[in-house]
């Protein structure tokens, strides 16, 4: 027997369907994706080249956020009930160009990509579909929850959002300390294996994953007393 509350529970604590476990498949796929590409295009000679380092760092930064907005669509085609991890597929969808079209911008302004200064570039094309996930998911808390002061309460008691919003805080100083002690993407393995390490968007959805197998070891430890 369902008790009440079990609604509001499930739309801050994520569905107990292993959702985010699928998500967390994508993310492997997107790194592999990215270190293949690379070491083709040095193996080519293209080692410096932007157009290249625009797909290296896309596959490696953003290719699980490409992958986890087709899971999106799927949701959508499939008709499936709405949950947090769909919301987080499409904002993740919706972030990816933002990494490509800021460092053209960056280029375009003379800025050096590769130094000191250049640091955001590999955050941004790693971290710009996090950032989209993260909006999209309080957009969702704001649909249940009809206003904006719930919403916020339930976007710092839910677990994927909160470990979202710590990734996406903690980053940037990572990325900025190696640049500072020497570290320079001079080849397109080496831009990937920077995109790669500045993308752990994979904790969202492991602490979601982890979330969901507690939630449902509850549920089952619950469902002889339900039936008395």
């Amino acid at each position: 027997m369902k008790k009440e509350g079990s609604g509001r529970e499930e739309a801050e604590s994520g569905p107990a369907s292993g959702e985010f476990g699928e998500l967390l498949k994508f993310t492997l796929t997107g790194y592999l994706g990215g270190l293949a590409l690379a070491g083709v295009l040095d193996w080519l000679g293209y080692a410096k080249s932007a157009l290249g380092g625009f797909f290296v760092r896309t596959l490696s930064g953003e290719g699980d956020g490409i992958l986890e907005g087709f899971y999106a669509m799927r949701q959508r085609l499939r008709k499936a009930r709405r949950s947090m991890a769909e919301a987080y597929g499409w904002g993740k969808l919706l972030g990816v160009l933002a990494g490509g079209i800021i460092d053209l911008l960056s280029r375009l302004a003379g800025i050096d990509v590769g130094g000191i200064q250049g640091f955001y570039i590999p955050y941004f094309y790693a971290m710009s579909d996090q950032i989209g996930a993260n909006i999209s998911g309080l957009v969702y808390l704001k649909r249940i929850k009809k206003a904006w002061g719930a919403a916020l309460r339930a976007y710092f008691r839910h677990p994927v959002m909160l470990s979202s919003l710590l990734v996406l805080l903690l980053v940037p100083f990572g990325l900025l300390a190696a640049r500072v002690l020497g570290f320079s993407p001079s080849s397109q393995v080496y831009a990937a294996l920077e995109t790669i390490a500045a993308n752990i968007c994979w904790v969202p959805p492991l602490v979601g994953w982890l979330s969901e197998r507690r939630s449902r070891g509850k549920h089952a430890g619950r469902a002889p007393r339900d039936e008395e």
